[in-house]
Order: C-alpha cells, then sequence, then structure tokens
C-alpha cells in the first residue's frame, strides 16, 4: 500500500504513512528546510516535446512514388499476360518458332518488371517511412495523450516480424484519430481498407513468387502465372489505397495546423 501523503513509498507496517512521512510528524524541524520531491505526475507523454512540421511535400512525393508502383505493377500484368498466353500456346499446339520468340519477349518482359517494382518499392519505402514517422510527430502535437505507441515505433514496428501485421495500422488510426477535425470522429474505413489490402498483397505476391520459382514445366508455369498476375493486379489497388490514405491524412493535418488549438476548421478559398 502508498502512503496516503506523499504517495510515494510504501507504508510502514501498522500505519497510514511511510516511515519518512512518520518521521516528520515525530520531528517536524528535521528536514524542515530542504526541498521535497515534486509529486508524480500522471499522463505526461515521455521523450523530447513533438514539433510540428508539414507533412504536405513529404505526402505528395509519397503518393507520386506510389503512382510508380501502380506504374510498375501495370508493367508486371503485361509480363504476366504474356507468359500466360505462351504457356496456353505451348499446351496447345506444341512449339514453334513464333513461340520461342514470343517466350523470349515473355521472359524481357518479366526480367523488366522486377526491375522497375523492386526500384519504386524501395524508393517508395524509404519516403513513405519519412512521411510515416513525420505524421505520427505531428499527431502527438494534436493529442499528446491519444497514442499506444511511442514515436519510435513508427518505423521500428514496419521491421519487426509479426508484430509489423499490426502495429503499424494501430499508429496509423491513432494518427488518424488524433487529426481529425476537432471534436468530429471520423471513420476508419480508409485506414482498414488500405491496411486490409495491403496485407493481402504481401501474402499473394509471396505466394505467386514461390509458385513462379518452383515451376519447371509449361503445367507449372501456366497456374504461377495466373497467381502472379492476382497478385500484380492487387498491388496495383493496393498502391492506390496507399496513395488515397496518405493524401487523406496529410490533408487532414494540414487542415488542424492551419485552425489553429481547438478552432473551426478552415474555410476552403472559393
Amino acid at each position: 500500500m502508498t502512503c496516503t501523503r506523499c504517495r510515494q513509498f510504501d507504508v510502514a507496517p501498522g500505519g497510514d504513512l511511510c516511515r519518512a512521512c512518520e518521521a516528520e510528524d515525530q520531528h517536524p524541524d528535521v528536514g524542515a528546510g530542504l526541498p521535497k520531491a515534486p509529486p508524480p505526475v500522471v499522463g505526461v507523454p515521455l521523450g523530447p516535446p513533438p514539433q510540428l512540421q508539414s507533412p504536405v511535400v513529404l505526402g505528395r512525393v509519397v503518393a507520386i512514388l506510389l503512382g510508380a508502383v501502380a506504374v510498375a505493377d501495370l508493367v508486371a500484368v503485361w509480363a504476366d499476360l504474356t507468359l500466360l498466353d505462351v504457356m496456353n500456346r505451348m499446351l496447345a499446339d506444341g512449339w514453334s518458332v513464333a513461340l520461342e520468340r514470343d517466350s523470349d519477349w515473355a521472359d524481357v518482359l518479366t526480367a523488366l518488371a522486377a526491375t522497375l517494382q523492386t526500384f519504386t518499392y524501395l524508393a517508395t519505402a524509404v519516403v513513405f517511412l519519412f512521411w510515416f514517422h513525420r505524421v505520427r510527430v505531428n499527431a502527438e502535437v494534436f493529442d499528446p495523450f491519444g497514442h499506444r505507441k511511442k514515436r519510435g515505433w513508427a518505423i521500428g514496428g514496419w521491421f519487426v516480424p509479426v508484430v509489423n501485421l499490426w502495429f503499424p495500422r494501430r499508429i496509423a488510426v491513432d494518427c488518424w484519430e488524433a487529426s481529425g477535425p476537432w471534436g468530429k470522429p471520423r471513420s476508419h474505413a480508409l485506414v482498414n481498407t488500405w491496411w486490409t489490402l495491403w496485407l493481402l498483397s504481401l501474402i499473394a505476391g509471396e505466394v505467386g513468387d514461390r509458385a513462379y520459382l518452383r515451376a519447371e514445366t509449361a503445367e507449372e508455369y501456366r497456374p504461377a502465372a495466373q497467381q502472379m498476375l492476382f497478385a500484380d493486379s492487387l498491388e496495383i489497388v493496393a498502391a492506390v489505397f496507399a496513395a488515397l490514405f496518405v493524401l487523406a491524412l496529410t490533408r487532414m493535418q494540414d487542415d488542424k495546423a492551419r485552425s489553429g488549438p481547438g478552432g473551426p476548421e478552415p474555410v476552403a478559398a472559393l
């Protein structure tokens, strides 16, 4: 049980006060000139105080890069369709010179798509992490006590196995709630849609890649191409909703910062 007076130390046996407070009652002049420890403050966020920084430029760059990701995925869809056509013709008609030429072209498209996807994904991931950390810090300015995870998890949460399946979404929801209009809660539908599509695209991509790497015959390449086609198509949709989420949260924070503390929403220019 904690001392009923200072609320810092455990009570002495058989009493309601700690030994220090009991000694103070018995000897009130002892230590009168010494400063007392301040009472603990509950609910104050740890770490340096957050500073508001505009996420607009980073948000727009992320949206543009997500558009580049979607374009790379479109090239991958083209490669998947070409490979699927080659496999269907091979199973139906057998090998031919024309089919060999188309097969080589499918290999070129597949290699090109893989290169484009790798570079666009890496570039987008780097800038997205900078943006995500910034909106997390900004959200703490708007609402210092509405966050279930510390700022560092805005980056680290993407790389720690298992927890990366839900930590980023939890942080995104906290940022979404803190960045919404003053006193007006907003739906999480866009956040949940983006996150669900992101997870599904990861799973579909992993399944498609493994099927393609294991394939050795035309009978095996055809279902692998179908799985890759589904995965790349899903990634396009996921990239679109990711861009919508980024732009929406960026706009929310920009509007809230311009409205001032607890003020009305900014009026759009006519």
